[in-house]
């Protein structure tokens, strides 16, 4: 009998063992620098002699380390394979399928510092953020076993005389699977065992930025037991390798997590009927967000603050959760703005291999520049108040910015960042604050700051977010606890890590036997 979920605990890196034990994966880590790992199609592992290469971008001359690549023909080859696969795992009992991933979810357990290690030097995650990560890949892992299970049992249905009537879900075949950077292990993992769990076969293609982990993930898989061909790692180019799994007619299904740009190419495409296709493709997407928290006058401002400077600035504001407008009535605009910056000022830069910083390097040069560009919008739309200044001498690094007085419906205020840029707005009252909150064509995330219960209701009703949080900062949502995921172009609103999320991969059969 398997026990009752429960969400993985968070690392307490205050406790000297606990401190050893990141110190000492660090080391390991920085031993396999330079190393080169192959991509693996039907259980076999293949050096393809062409390399996406793997930088620290905390040190952009540090190799992290090198993994072979695929091109059309390798990726086609995984296609096969995963078909191949399918006609047996698919008849395998959901308890057996669960039985792989809970295998997995045990061997993460032990290699959880490895796993965070490596987050810690390929994404430039800081500690906290990385073990975060690993604690909900194994949360995926441990939370789908147990919903493959649940979805397997009979469906209850209104019988009448003389029929039997059953409901059954079937997987839909094979499908591929497209990773971001920003979650390297938890994202990757959770689309991955979803697919998995529900009975169908993958092609996992992780993003170029961070390859490793999900070459480490698969070889998880491999040594959890997982047949040959049911996963099939196959890194590449994403104009390459990813167009070709997207536009392919023997594609059942695609499970993307990135930027609104190309979850809208993905969509588009896969709604092309090929030659030879004999099915409507079934895409899940998420694709970021320009998520907002609300600061009304009454609320604790001091926890105001810190909720959104952590949502701000976590992990350098690469997530798609994170809060890029604070919009503020007219009340307390000014007492919180100088809470805040006094807050931010205390924040800490540098490499992440060193636990005394809280921020560190945005993922990639022209991520860099990206962000660089909109801090020179931002000069010109609103007030810099702090920050406002880069450094790409050695990584890449930029420093919190706070921007004041941001229009509304500035650029500033109603693109996506993703980077530790904060645009603060400026709101009459609570009303107007909502109206602002819902102007952009995006829905992810949120959070409301007051203690005024009418205006709770409110928010309830009128805030068009997937995932709403009062009180408190509007990322870190939990599996089975905040499932994830949001409205308009914020994507499909598959909500990973709910109850209803194994539906995406599945098909339902209805079975009627006259007796």
């Amino acid at each position: 009998m398997i026990p009752i979920f429960q969400n993985c605990k968070l690392t307490d890196f205050s406790d000297n063992n606990n401190r050893q034990a990141m110190y000492n994966a660090l080391e390991k880590t920085r031993a396999t620098f330079g190393k080169m790992y192959p991509l693996t199609i039907g259980g076999e592992r293949i050096e393809s002699g062409d390399f996406l290469v793997s930088f620290n971008p905390g040190d952009k001359n540090m190799i992290v380390g090198m993994v072979s690549q695929a091109d059309p023909n390798l990726a086609h080859r995984a296609i096969d394979s995963a078909w191949g696969a399918f006609h047996q795992w698919k008849k395998i009992p959901a308890e057996g399928r669960a039985e792989y991933l809970l295998k997995a979810a045990a061997i993460m357990k032990e290699r959880r510092f490895t796993l965070a290690a490596m987050m810690v030097y390929e994404a430039g995650k800081s500690w906290v953020e990385a073990d975060a990560d690993v604690a909900e890949a194994i949360d995926f892992l441990e939370f789908y076993a147990r919903e493959a299970i649940r979805w397997s049992a009979n469906r209850p249905l209104t019988q009448v005389p003389g029929e039997t009537n059953e409901l059954v879900y079937l997987p839909l075949g094979a499908g591929v699977v497209i990773s971001p950077w920003n979650f390297p292990c938890a994202i990757l993992v959770g689309m991955t065992a979803g697919a998995i769990a529900a009975g169908n076969t993958i092609i996992l293609k992780p993003a170029s930025e961070t390859p490793i982990i999900g070459a480490m993930f698969a070889d998880i898989m491999a040594e959890a037991g997982l047949p040959p061909g049911v996963l099939n790692f196959v890194p590449g180019s994403g104009q390459i390798v990813g167009e070709y799994l997207v536009n392919s007619p023997h594609i059942r299904f695609i499970s993307f997590t990135g930027s609104k740009q190309v979850g809208l190419s993905i969509a588009e495409k896969a709604n092309k009927n090929h030659e030879g296709q004999r099915w409507i493709k079934r895409v899940t997407a998420e694709m970021g967000g320009k998520d907002a928290i609300i600061v009304d006058n009454e609320c604790d401002l001091d926890a105001a603050a810190k909720g959104v400077m952590l949502s701000a600035f976590g992990y350098q504001g690469q997530k798609c959760s994170a809060c890029s407008r604070v919009i503020v009535v007219r009340e307390v605009y000014e007492d919180f703005i100088a809470r805040l910056v006094e807050k931010t000022k205390n924040i800490t830069i540098g490499p992440m291999d060193n636990p005394a910083h809280y921020l560190g390097p945005v993922i990639n040069k022209a991520a860099y520049d990206k962000i660089m560009s909109y801090i020179e919008i931002g000069k010109t739309e609103g007030k810099l108040i702090i920050g406002g200044v880069g450094d790409e001498n050695k990584g890449y690094y930029i420093y919190p910015t706070i921007f004041r007085d941001v229009p509304w419906n500035s650029r500033l205020a109603q693109e996506e960042i993703f980077g530790p840029v904060l645009s603060i707005i400026f709101a009459e009252n609570f009303d107007d604050a909502l109206n602002i909150a819902n102007s952009t064509v995006y829905g992810l995330t949120g959070a409301v700051y007051t203690n005024n219960e009418e205006k709770i209701k409110k928010a309830k009703d009128e805030f068009y977010v997937g995932n709403l949080y009062f009180n408190r900062k509007c990322t870190g949502a939990l599996v089975d606890v905040q499932p994830f995921g949001g409205f308009n172009l914020s994507g499909t609103d598959g909500k990973a890590g709910g109850r209803e999320y194994l539906l995406l991969f599945m098909q339902a059969k209805s079975i009627c036997r006259k007796n």
